[in-house]
């Protein structure tokens, strides 16, 4: 069968197995290893992608079930050069070790601060308690993704400022 979606923002089409799970379709077909797979019966949470803006596992997903939606992997966090803030997070404050449950742990607290860019502790603990993390024991994880909370919050506050300067630069022309 033939299926069509668009992944990372680029339109894809292959002729696929029906039961072609989307971890495999990202990884196999599209080479989008940064997708992980681990346990192979959604408990450890290393393959979370974006289905439509929404964290999903993809162990569990069909890749014909993705068929016409947004498929937003790890790879497409980065915009250009420009780490996504999560990212940036991780690596400012040591939210990763071995690095196996990062994809998905990134992709999960990305889709957290877009629901809830302000997150508690509590919130961020159960947002990634579907992620299976044998490293950290959480505490990095949790201190990165607020790291990227308040940093987001600092990049659109100097964004709006920089936005009033310009129009009021405009409006003295």
């Amino acid at each position: 069968m033939q299926v069509t979606m668009t992944v990372n923002g680029d339109t894809v089409t292959r002729d696929i197995e029906p039961r072609l799970l989307l971890v495999h379709f990202l990884r196999d077909h599209l080479a989008l290893t940064g997708t992980h797979w681990g346990c192979d019966t959604s408990n450890c949470g290393t393959c979370v992608v974006q289905l439509d803006g929404q964290p999903v596992k993809s162990c569990t997903v069909l890749a014909a079930m993705a068929g016409g939606h947004e498929v937003l992997t790890v790879e497409g966090l980065e915009q250009g050069t420009t780490l996504d803030p999560i990212q940036q997070g991780f690596m400012e404050c040591h939210g990763l070790q071995c690095g196996f449950c990062t994809p998905g742990m990134l992709m999960t607290t990305r889709a957290l601060l877009d629901e809830n860019p302000d997150p508690t502790e509590d919130e961020i603990r159960e947002a990634i308690s579907g992620q299976i993390c044998r490293c950290t024991g959480y505490t990095t994880i949790v201190r990165s993704v607020q790291w990227a909370a308040q940093h987001a919050h600092d990049a659109e506050s100097e964004s709006s400022a920089a936005a009033a300067e310009d129009t009021a630069a405009g409006a003295t022309r």
